[in-house]
């Protein structure tokens, strides 16, 4: 018994970790630029897909995980620049707007890759399981736990001890005064709207092999990214990834005790946090 939990633990920590990547894209659109793009989870799903198709074709999972992102994230410009900028100030058309570019979206990737889930092979090196003590468990989940914490720490870096990270930071916390001292605001909201569309291709191609893709999906991972950003605080990449884990290790062990309770199990801690902390469990006060 011990060690189904240790395994669904160790499940949860992956899910949370493929959340993060999810999340932390989420986190620098709304958390920081207060763009609320509903289509997150079809970026994230189009990722899969593309990632999928190149690793077929190719055979190379470096260029499928690097070209389902970067698909991704020429999409996202494309959409920023089009229609998201000139729409900063006012959220229900963003929401419309991300919306809409959803449902598109869906339909296309319906008619392109068909309505059947699919699964990408990992590549050998990390395909199999290996045996931690007496748990036995999946190479590439172990990958998706490091590739995470690898994200999370390129983008501390980023975004505190980098020249652009203090003028994105510097943009978001008054951006009157940032124009004032030079700096190009609208480039830089540009440049970190295209880095979230990529973390969510990232987090699709990475998640292709984990829980695949089919329709359907995008709409499954939106609220759980919703209730990571919101749990952890908003505009806080250190809260995105303490939320995740949180909500990854309790779908987990919530779907493995009570599978008929799985959203009350996850959704209610939510409830509880924000209750005692509104501002989530790293976020400002």
């Amino acid at each position: 018994m011990m060690l189904f939990w240790a395994v669904s633990v160790l499940n949860g920590l992956a899910f949370g970790s493929l959340l993060f990547l999810l999340s932390s894209g989420f986190t620098l659109a709304f958390g920081m630029m207060r763009v609320i793009n509903v289509a997150h989870g079809s970026f994230y799903l189009l990722g899969a897909y593309v990632a999928l198709s190149l690793m077929r074709v190719t055979g190379i999972f470096a260029l499928a995980l690097v070209g389902g992102a970067t698909v991704v994230m020429m999409l996202g410009l494309l959409s920023q620049q089009l229609a998201l900028k000139r729409i900063y100030s006012n959220q229900l058309a963003q929401v419309l707007f991300t919306m809409g570019l959803a449902f598109a979206l869906g339909d296309v990737l319906l008619v392109l890759w068909g309505g059947n889930p699919q699964v990408m092979a990992p590549p050998p090196s990390i395909g199999g399981s290996v045996a931690i003590g007496p748990i036995v468990f999946p190479k590439y989940r172990l990958f998706v736990m490091a590739a995470g914490l690898v994200v999370a720490a390129a983008l501390h870096v980023l975004l505190s001890r980098t020249r652009l990270g203090m003028a994105v930071r510097a943009s978001v916390d008054d951006e009157e005064m940032a124009q004032g001292v030079g700096l190009n605001t609208e480039a830089l909201f540009m440049i970190m709207f295209g880095l979230a569309a990529f973390l969510a291709g990232l987090g699709g191609a990475l998640g292709a092999p984990f829980i695949g893709a089919a329709r359907g999906i995008d709409f499954e991972v939106l609220p759980l990214t919703l209730v990571v950003v919101i749990l952890g605080g908003l505009g806080s990449l250190e809260g995105a990834l303490a939320g995740s884990l949180f909500v990854g290790v309790v779908d987990s062990l919530g779907k493995a005790a009570f599978p008929e309770l799985s959203y009350f199990t996850l959704f209610a801690p939510m409830a509880i946090v924000l209750a005692v902390r509104p501002t989530g469990l790293l976020g400002r006060r």
